[in-house]
């Protein structure tokens, strides 16, 4: 099926082509994109309705997150992620555990490229979201990690921050493996608080906004 030019500029912002405070051009994204101008302006009010992009001036920008709503942002994420291990470790399948358990194995390759680990994150968060079985809970963390390509690159990138995020990814695992809904939710949980954590120590040496 092919993907609309809502989808794709959201694509592109996610993939760092467009980062924050990037100015979006109706008939550039149009020409790059090769559909018409009025979907792209469509998709350029929905996003900005969405908050993904802001105004400046006459102009469109990707939006940024300032320290008040990256906060706000981590409080939901660690609340919604931690209800999807609690789910999971309820609910998953053992071809969903396995798959899991998988996922880590394989990860440890992305070690020493932040930009591959990054992308791995993303699909080990996503096989929890699904394997919550809920879907409103899937929807509304879709919205949460939306918000996240909002951060320019990755906290993976912080010199060790992989492989202690391996080891916790590991431990949200065996949790949901153990059928223990109490330890998945709080490995979860304490995986976002190390990220965030890693995030605010990267700012504040000026590092720069960071992702994931």
């Amino acid at each position: 099926m092919q993907k609309d030019a809502y989808t794709l500029i959201l694509e592109a912002i996610d993939a760092g082509v467009y980062r924050p405070g990037d100015r979006l051009v109706e008939s550039e994204l149009a020409e790059r994109l090769g559909v018409s101008r009025t979907p792209v302006r469509e998709a350029l009010q929905r996003l900005e309705t969405q908050s993904m992009l802001a105004r400046d001036g006459r102009s469109l920008i990707v939006a940024s997150l300032d320290h008040n709503q990256l906060a706000e942002l981590y409080v939901v994420r660690a609340e919604l992620e931690g209800l999807a291990a609690r789910l999971a470790a309820r609910h998953a399948s053992p071809e969903e555990v396995q798959v899991l358990s998988d996922m880590v194995a394989e990860d440890r390759a992305c070690l020493g490229d932040p930009l591959a680990l990054a992308r791995a994150n993303k699909r080990f968060h996503r096989q929890i979201h699904l394997a919550s079985h809920n879907r409103y809970l899937v929807a509304q963390l879709d919205l949460v990690h939306r918000s996240m390509a909002l951060l320019a690159t990755t906290s993976l990138a912080a010199e060790g921050r992989g492989e202690t995020a391996l080891a916790e990814h590991q431990a949200i695992v065996d949790a949901i493996a153990a059928g223990d809904s109490d330890a998945a939710q709080a490995a979860l949980r304490a995986h976002i608080s190390k990220a965030f954590e890693t995030r605010l120590k990267l700012d504040a040496a000026g590092i720069g906004r960071l992702r994931g």
